[in-house]
């Protein structure tokens, strides 16, 4: 029988913190030593610098699920609802309310063991932005417990800016996996004033020199080359690993520089990419669309639907799938 590729990336890459990851949430089966995590108390909660309950949508109803995150330590989970919120806004008023329905939102697999919430949210017919998803996903494994938070920030056709990727992987306190990216939506090469003023004239490599700078920071490479080959030459991925008993220093790191680093990316990008207002001919948008179209594509087919049902069930794995295609509207 041929191996899934989630074993064959587990097999072959990092012997310690084993997997890969892709847009917009990866669901890989990451190993841990350490116990699973309990959602944070009430205690913890009040504890931490910032109120859980501040992000709301910039129209009426309660907060979405997704801005819970019940499972994360408490500077990640600070870290998470801050990027919400500076994205809330800038660009809450130019988007549509979310029209994801309850059991997508919040849903679980019937053990309960699985648990997930994703909300996306559409632009409004004058925003360059196509939508924007987030999502939180928790899995208690016979290993131990993996976190994912995926904040993914899609812009249309009206515009050649770069889309926003960001995406943590923990599967222990100790250890985290990071993804971050203005992914390109034009070769590089053959456009090299692109690369100037997304990249160049942003400084966009300064966070991820800065964040190579840590001992505790190895360079993390994906065995997918199509992976690889969609990131742009600024892109972060990177493995933090604090070891066995490093839960203290990797919550100083959270605090003291991913906190910094992450949210100086998102201003950037609102800064150059969310506020683009291009003019671009047929042509240009005819391609802009293909790439885009190739991408979504690519995450159902290699990400999406080969690995949720394996941590869900199939009835749960195509509901959350069916909503993520109606936002890429494929």
């Amino acid at each position: 029988m041929r191996r899934s590729r989630i074993q064959a990336e587990s097999e072959s890459e990092m012997p310690s913190l084993p997997s890969s990851s892709f847009l917009p949430s990866p669901f890989r089966l990451l190993s841990s030593r350490r116990p699973p995590p309990r959602p944070c108390s009430s205690t913890a909660i009040a504890g931490s610098k910032r109120r859980p309950n501040r992000i709301r949508a910039s129209m009426s109803g309660p907060p979405s699920p997704v801005a819970e995150f019940p499972y994360l330590p408490p500077s990640h989970r600070d870290l998470m609802l801050d990027l919400r919120s500076v994205v809330e806004d800038r660009l809450g008023p130019h988007l549509l309310p979310s029209a994801v329905p309850p059991d997508v939102l919040s849903f679980h697999s019937p053990s309960g063991a699985s648990r997930g919430a994703l909300d996306i949210r559409s632009g409004g017919r004058d925003s360059p932005v196509d939508f924007i998803l987030e999502s939180w996903l928790h899995c208690e494994l016979p290993t131990g417990a993996l976190n994912i938070t995926t904040l993914f920030a899609f812009l249309d056709a009206a515009t050649d800016a770069p889309h926003l990727l960001m995406e943590f992987i923990q599967s222990s306190p100790s250890s985290l996996i990071l993804f971050t990216d203005l992914l390109p939506r034009k070769d590089l090469v053959l456009h090299p004033d692109y690369l100037d003023e997304f990249y160049q004239q942003t400084n966009l490599d300064k966070p991820r020199q800065e964040l190579a700078k840590l001992p505790q920071v190895q360079p993390y490479c994906s065995s997918s080359l199509y992976i690889r080959s969609v990131l742009s030459p600024t892109a972060i991925a990177v493995c933090i690993n604090c070891g066995e008993d490093g839960q203290g220093m990797m919550e100083d790191i959270m605090r003291g520089r991913l906190d910094a680093i992450c949210k100086e990316i998102v201003r950037i990008w609102l800064d150059t990419c969310a506020s683009s207002s291009k003019q671009l001919g047929e042509t240009e948008r005819a391609n802009l669309l293909r790439r885009d179209g190739l991408i979504k594509n690519k995450t159902i087919e290699i990400d999406l639907a080969a690995n949720l049902p394996r941590m869900f069930s199939p009835d749960v794995a195509n509901r959350v799938v069916g909503e993520i295609q109606k936002a890429f509207k494929i």
